[in-house]
C-alpha cells in the first residue's frame, strides 16, 4: 500500500519531518514497519501551503529515498502545514498523475488503501462525479476518483458527511458488483486550515493510523527533550505509522474514526460511519 503523514503547527523545515525522525517517511518508503508492503517506491508527493491561494505540489515517480531534488527542497522549504505521501501501487501505473496528494482549489487529499476489484466498479464510480469536475481527473487511481466523488458530494461544505457519502456510494456499487469488502482506506484531506483524517474499511480491519500526543503532555513527560520546546501547543501529526519510538508520543486512531485537527484546538476523534 502506501505511507503518509499530515502535519500542522509551528513552522518547521520539511527535512525535519521527512528525513530526521528515526522512522521518517523517507525511511518508510523503503522499510515500512506496519504497512502491507515494506517498500513504497512507486513515487511520492508533498503538498504544502505558502503565499499562494492554492497549495504547492511536488510529485515524482522516483522512489523517495533516491530523489536528490526532494532532499534539496526539504532543506530549504519551511512549512506549517504539509501532506506527504510515499506510494506503493495497487495496480495503477507508476506515473506522476497517480502520485498523491491530489489537489483541487485549496484542498489536498491523500489515501492509503484500495477499492478491491476496481476495474469492475470504475465506470459507475466515475459517472457519479460532477460533470464540472470530470475534466480535472488526470490519473487512473481509485484514490483520485474517491477524492472527486467526495468533492461532488459536498467536501467543501461538510467534509465528514461528504466522505461518508462517498464511502457509502463505493460500498453500494461494489456490493452490487459482487465485491464482499468494497473499500479499504485511511484518508486525509485539508482545506489549508483544518485537517480531517479517516480510518475505515468495509471489513473492519483498516490499515494503521496514528495521531501525535498533545505537545504539552509530552513536555511534562520529557522536560529535557529540546525538540518539544520549539513546537506550538497545537502542533499535530497524523501518520500511517509512528515516526519514532518515544514512549507516549503516539496514539492509535480507533477503527471507524474521523480525526479533526484545527488550529489552537485539541484534536477531536469522532465516530465515522457511512
Amino acid at each position: 500500500m502506501c505511507r503518509w503523514l499530515a502535519y500542522s503547527g509551528s513552522p518547521v523545515l520539511l527535512e525535519e519531518l521527512l528525513y530526521a525522525p528515526e522512522n521518517s517517511l523517507v525511511m518508510q518508503s523503503k522499510h515500512a514497519r506496519l504497512g502491507a508492503t515494506a517498500v513504497n517506491g512507486d513515487g511520492f508527493g508533498i503538498g504544502w501551503y505558502g503565499s499562494a491561494s492554492t497549495p504547492g505540489l511536488f510529485l515524482s515517480t522516483e522512489p523517495a529515498w533516491n530523489d536528490r531534488n526532494l532532499r534539496e527542497l526539504s532543506a530549504q522549504i519551511t512549512v506549517d502545514r504539509v501532506f506527504a505521501h510515499v506510494r506503493a501501487s495497487t495496480g495503477g501505473a507508476v506515473q506522476r498523475s497517480n502520485c498523491h496528494p491530489f489537489r483541487w482549489n485549496n484542498w489536498l487529499w491523500m489515501h492509503n488503501g484500495l477499492i478491491p476489484k476496481y476495474s469492475l466498479v470504475r465506470r459507475e464510480l466515475m459517472l457519479a462525479i460532477d460533470p464540472v469536475l470530470f475534466p480535472l481527473i488526470e490519473g487512473s487511481t481509485d484514490s483520485e476518483i474517491m477524492f472527486y466523488l467526495a468533492v461532488s458530494f459536498g467536501l467543501e461544505q461538510d467534509p465528514p458527511a461528504a466522505v461518508a457519502r462517498m464511502v457509502e456510494f463505493v460500498e453500494d456499487v461494489g456490493r452490487r458488483a459482487g465485491v464482499e469488502y468494497p473499500i479499504q482506506m485511511t484518508v486525509a484531506t485539508t482545506d489549508g486550515s483544518t485537517t480531517w483524517a479517516f480510518r475505515y474499511s468495509s471489513r473492519g480491519k483498516s490499515r494503521t493510523l496514528f495521531h501525535s500526543t498533545d505537545v504539552t503532555t509530552l513536555r511534562r513527560q520529557y522536560p529535557d527533550n529540546p525538540a518539544l520546546h520549539d513546537l506550538a501547543d497545537d502542533s499535530r501529526l497524523v501518520v500511517s505509522e509512528p515516526l519514532g519510538d518515544l514512549v507516549g508520543a503516539w496514539q492509535e486512531v480507533p477503527e471507524s474514526t474521523c480525526v479533526v485537527v484545527r488550529p489552537g484546538v485539541q484534536e477531536e476523534l469522532l465516530p465515522f460511519k457511512p
